[in-house]
């Protein structure tokens, strides 16, 4: 049984440089404009992992001009937590971070065991390989919980 889609939806990860860039992208590829998508980490001292971008730019997604964000700068910008209808946390460490932000809406946290493709790999192919996989998983997540994509691309 699928879940009806969010009206909005914030992923996050250490980061917001690999696995949460790659499940907003993915979001707005598979389900469209009809959910707000955004992304966000625990920490923000990274670039947009260049691999991410690689493994995305395979199936049509644009990543290279993500710009990250820490969850503390994400409310600076004026987005809140709590007017997300889920938060989707890809690593343990974005998961304490989000429940202990939303302890005081009554907001969905879930979490999704994504793996971490930094340092696996010693080529470019099984660099490639390792983030291919972590953005499969996110994506079989996403279809596991909110049906096939829109338009039937699967």
């Amino acid at each position: 049984m699928t879940a009806e889609l969010p009206q909005s939806v914030l992923f996050c990860c250490d980061y917001n440089a690999v696995r949460s860039p790659m499940a907003e992208g993915l979001m707005k590829q598979l389900y469209g404009t009809d959910t707000y998508v955004q992304s966000a980490g625990v920490h923000s001292e990274q670039e947009i992992d260049g691999f991410s971008i690689a493994v995305c730019e395979e199936i049509g997604i644009e990543l290279s001009r993500h710009r990250v964000r820490s969850f503390d700068e994400m409310e600076q910008w004026g987005d809140d937590l709590s007017s997300f209808d889920v938060v989707v946390a890809l690593s343990p460490a974005s998961q304490r971070r989000a429940l202990e932000l939303t302890r005081v809406f009554h907001l969905e946290v879930v979490y999704w065991p994504i793996l971490d493709p930094t340092g696996l790999g010693e080529t470019r192919e099984a660099k490639l390989s390792a983030y291919r996989q972590s953005r499969d998983q996110i994506r079989a997540h996403m279809i596991d919980r909110w049906g096939p994509a829109k338009g039937g691309q699967e």
